[in-house]
């Protein structure tokens, strides 16, 4: 690990769980990434500005944090394409599949307590571990 940040990672999840707790208290609403994104498109016209803004926040962020505090973030994307559109379309499956994303269920969820996102986590966690086994023992490091 030779990216380990605490304090940056701290404020971070802090910050998310703020906003989580925020969107919840305002809106009533869970923030999970999907529902957000999914709700954007299909949801009726009155429900979808909250989320068109939440969906440009997280765009907006980390523009802004580069620009503002004029930190150049080191970023090197090492997959390929193919392979950033095939991981994209099976999150897409999965999150449908287990009625929402590692945001929803892992943020909101369990601090709701929720059994079924108790399931989830357990679930994606597990999943990504075999994966990353997988991957590494036949198609290498």
């Amino acid at each position: 690990m030779d990216n380990f940040t605490p304090l940056s990672a701290s404020v971070g999840g802090a910050l998310i769980g703020l906003s989580a707790v925020m969107l919840m208290l305002f809106h009533g609403r869970i923030a999970g990434i999907s529902g957000v994104l999914s709700g954007t498109v299909f949801a009726e016209s009155g429900d979808r500005m909250w989320r068109i803004f939440f969906l440009i926040g997280l765009i907006a962020g980390p523009i802004l944090y580069k620009y503002v505090l004029r930190l150049d973030v080191a970023f090197e994307m090492i997959a390929s394409w193919p392979v950033l559109i095939t991981g994209g379309l099976l999150v897409g499956f999965g999150t449908r599949l287990g009625s929402g994303c590692t945001s929803g269920h892992g943020v909101c969820g369990l601090s709701r307590l929720s059994p079924r996102s108790f399931a989830a986590v357990g679930a994606f966690m597990i999943s990504g571990m075999a994966t990353v086994a997988l991957v590494r023992q036949f198609v290498g490091a």
